[in-house]
């Protein structure tokens, strides 16, 4: 069986979509062969069988190209590919996807954003399935959708060696955002700073928007004297694969993102071991200890409590996360998920 991908990025450098890369890699094994269409490309290291077209965002291509590129790779070449699969973007799903229904092409949609309109019903009206992680996601409420693995690639993200990690060590990493309420995670580790808790926060990622890049001046602000003494630093983005060595380093995760949405990164940071604090709570009630609200002094809360645990509970709670990873959002879970759907 021949499968077309349509993907935002493959680049294996890429700190957000990096990921991706891995679940290409772990499917080509699956397939005859792997088309893989995205709107930009970089650096990958693929098998084979797997070819990759880029709509040449890379190169600043105007949108009308990229249209144009799309049909003559999507369309125009149908007898190349037996069934598509539709990695987050909608657009795909509408551009094509009545040529593809018309041709007999199955859709396969993946889609897991809390938010969505007619477009997107539209979207789900025309795939074969959707799928998605969170219970929360738009697409959960169709009869056609599928709960899938969060897909973590366990034999990249695991523990370390213990004692390299820094005691009373905070992470938070991703997109520079204001969804990510940073700043409530800055505040909070001013209050304990206040009562004499020594912690440092280490902030990983990069802003992507206009919007974002305002936000992160207003951040550095709001750090200010904090940041003089390291206490708080504000560091680069780093591709995907080199994340784990950041979760083996810190004791916490932090992560502040709004019931709606299941952040892999809270995952990754639980297969290396580093026990995430999280205000998601609609996260399996594995997690419950290890939620917070979003106030500042809530947040301080729950960070002085895990930092002043006893290392057995806390070894225990890091087994018990770690054994959920792997029962539950593997890579290898997710894959065999995806390929029995497909196909």
């Amino acid at each position: 069986m021949r499968l077309l991908i349509l993907t935002q990025k493959m680049d294996i450098n890429d700190p957000i979509l990096g990921f991706f890369h891995n679940w290409v890699q772990k499917l080509a094994s699956n397939f005859e062969k792997i088309s893989v269409v995205c709107l930009e490309k970089g650096k990958y290291h693929l098998p084979q069988n797997v070819e990759v077209f880029s709509l040449g965002k890379e190169n600043k291509k105007s949108r009308f190209f990229y249209l144009v590129k799309f049909f003559n790779l999507c369309l125009f070449q149908s007898l190349n590919y037996d069934s598509v699969f539709v990695h987050m973007n909608q657009e795909y799903v509408l551009l094509g996807g009545i040529f593809w229904k018309f041709l007999g092409k199955k859709i396969y949609f993946w889609r897991n954003h809390p938010k969505g309109n007619v477009l997107t019903r539209t979207a789900v009206f025309l795939s074969e399935k959707i799928f998605y992680t969170s219970p929360e996601s738009y697409t959960a409420r169709f009869k056609n959708a599928e709960i899938m693995p969060v897909g973590i690639d366990t034999e990249k993200f695991k523990p370390g060696i213990s004692n390299l990690r820094i005691k009373n060590s905070i992470l938070s990493l991703g997109r520079i955002s204001p969804i990510k309420n940073i700043e409530g995670m800055i505040k909070a580790v001013e209050i304990l700073t206040q009562k004499g808790v020594g912690v440092k926060l280490d902030i990983v990622g990069d802003p992507v928007n206009k919007e974002d890049f305002s936000y992160l001046e207003q951040l550095k602000v709001v750090v200010g004297r904090l940041a003089d003494s390291e206490t708080i630093k504000f560091l680069s983005a780093v591709p995907n694969d080199k994340t784990p060595d950041l979760y083996r380093q810190h004791q916490l995760f932090l992560n502040l993102t709004p019931t709606g949405s299941f952040d892999k990164s809270i995952l990754e940071a639980v297969a290396c071991g580093c026990l995430p604090i999280v205000a998601n709570q609609s996260l399996d009630s594995v997690f419950d200890e290890l939620k917070t609200l979003t106030q500042p002094e809530q947040i301080a809360d729950k960070i002085s409590q895990w930092l002043n645990t006893e290392s057995k509970i806390d070894s225990k709670k890091t087994e018990e996360l770690q054994k959920y990873v792997l029962l539950n959002h593997s890579l290898s879970a997710l894959i065999d998920q995806l390929v029995a759907q497909i196909k």
